[in-house]
């Protein structure tokens, strides 16, 4: 994309130019109200080489915009503090609600390519990073999210040229990075990386526009056009995504109807147990601080089979300095108004730390497909979107498990009875839980799709039998122990 381009190609006349941009300026001022109409989440990223004048082009993208309704954040290096989550973790977390815009100044793109060139990144991690690229840009826009992706290329003289004014003045020197000295050094060597980068990230539904940043003011109306017209496009129609084929790593899992429910354990086994296996979580804990091992646990099951009392007994064996049980409700409007797996993205555990999820993504494919909380099309893709999270957990070094609290029919209803019966139990039942037992046979077809699917080998699912709670309770802390040894 960037190999043989011809500069100053664009010979418009400047100050027709000026009167162009204007125009376009207010026009996309104009469109601010009908992006907050249609619920559109824009991301605009701005990329380029140091001193290319990507910062002119943000200001002048925005000038005439109302700032209530968007956002200008310049991205980094990632800190030492950032460096132990997963490499999408600070980028998801700081995509824009519905109806607003996010300026990026530099970001993905511009981390990869540094890590590249000074070799921090081998090939197989470089090739695993392009493809968690493709996963969230890809996931953002069959979300309905608009990533316009701009990168401003200037030649190795105009870079050189205007590098050196900015050190001439002790006010913008500091602009001037020692990655900025770099690429201008090895400008051939950066190109090519540049170029490799750009190709493979061109998408149908996210696609590069390269800008020639030599003149400012026709640079800022080629971003200012494509910006417009890429909105205007998305507002009659959000860019098609196709689902790429995915054959994931899957471990054969029983439907839940064949899952025998008669374990059992008694009262004095089951306290030996409990206070072995506590005894041995604490130490594990500590020796996955010192490793810096991150874990994640999911929670699922059906309504009062007993996760609860599960993740109470698993916790108490925990240092609760570095262990934190995430209960997920309905989403608040920040959540709703954000790409679904937001919200999980922004609880993640940092190293040395253990998340206990009680309820999870696993939401999308199944309250919220037969609640009608979302499209046929979004919990279809879902299943995908989900191998692709936890694949992003799993290979930045977590421990990721899943479990499914499992009763019968019959169970469920002698215990909705007996908190129906008890009144400091009373609390636990809702009209909504008896609503959900009239769907038990739809919510049964959705959980065994939601096993075969997703049971990962990187990220599997153990299904707990809890007729009998003691024997769920022991066999979820001896499941985590195993994973922790294992991943020790």
């Amino acid at each position: 994309m960037l190999k043989n381009w011809i500069f100053g190609a664009d010979q418009r006349d400047v100050h027709a130019c000026r009167e162009l941009l204007k125009e376009r300026r207010a026009a996309l001022a104009a469109l601010q109200q009908p992006i907050k109409e249609a619920k559109l989440p824009v991301i605009v990223l701005v990329e380029g080489w140091g001193a290319a004048g990507k910062g002119s082009i943000i200001q002048s993208l925005i000038r005439e915009l109302d700032p209530r309704f968007f956002k200008v954040r310049s991205v980094g290096m990632p800190t030492g503090e950032e460096r132990r989550w997963p490499f999408l973790k600070r980028h998801f977390e700081t995509i824009p609600e519905e109806g607003k815009i996010l300026f990026l100044d530099s970001g993905w793109m511009d981390e990869t390519v540094r890590e590249r060139l000074r070799r921090d990144l081998s090939d197989q991690e470089y090739a695993r990073r392009l493809e968690s690229i493709r996963v969230f840009e890809r996931q953002l826009a069959a979300g309905g999210y608009l990533l316009v992706k701009i990168f401003l290329h200037i030649s190795q003289d105009t870079q050189s040229k205007r590098l050196e004014k900015l050190l001439e003045d002790k006010d913008t020197a500091w602009r001037v990075g020692e990655n900025d000295r770099r690429q201008n050094k090895n400008y051939d060597t950066s190109l090519e990386a540049m170029d490799e980068y750009l190709t493979a990230t061109d998408f149908p539904f996210a696609p590069w526009k390269v800008i020639d940043g030599t003149d400012a003011v026709r640079s800022q109306l080629a971003a200012a056009d494509w910006l417009y017209d890429q909105i205007t496009a998305a507002l009659k129609a959000r860019p098609h995504v196709e689902q790429p084929p995915r054959a994931w790593p899957l471990e054969p899992i029983p439907l839940l109807g064949a899952v025998k429910l008669d374990k059992t354990m008694d009262e004095e086994d089951y306290r030996k147990a409990l206070k072995r296996c506590r005894k041995k979580l604490a130490k594990l804990h500590n020796e996955l601080y010192r490793k810096q091992v991150p874990v994640v646990i999911a929670y699922e099951g059906w309504d009062a089979a007993g996760k609860g009392g599960n993740i109470k007994r698993l916790a108490s064996a925990l240092d609760p300095r570095g262990c934190e049980v995430l209960p997920i409700a309905s989403p608040t409007p920040d959540e709703l108004h954000r790409q679904y797996l937001w919200r999980f993205w922004t609880r993640l555990p940092k190293t040395g730390h253990i998340a206990i999820f009680d309820r999870s993504w696993y939401g999308r494919v199944m309250v919220e497909r037969l609640e009608g909380f979302c499209t046929e099309d979004d919990w279809k893709r879902a299943y995908d979107e989900i191998n692709e999270f936890e694949r992003e957990l799993t290979d930045a070094g977590m421990v990721v498990l899943k479990f499914w609290v499992h009763i019968d029919k019959d169970v469920q209803l002698e215990r909705f009875q007996d908190r129906e019966n008890t009144p400091e139990k009373r609390w636990k039942i809702t009209d909504e839980d008896w609503r959900n037992r009239e769907k038990w046979d739809a919510y049964e077809g959705a959980i065994d799709e939601m096993l075969q699917k997703t049971n990962t080998r990187n990220a599997p699912w153990i299904i707990l039998e809890s007729v009998d709670k003691r024997y769920a309770r022991i066999k979820a802390m001896e499941t985590v122990i195993h994973a922790l040894e294992e991943a020790l």
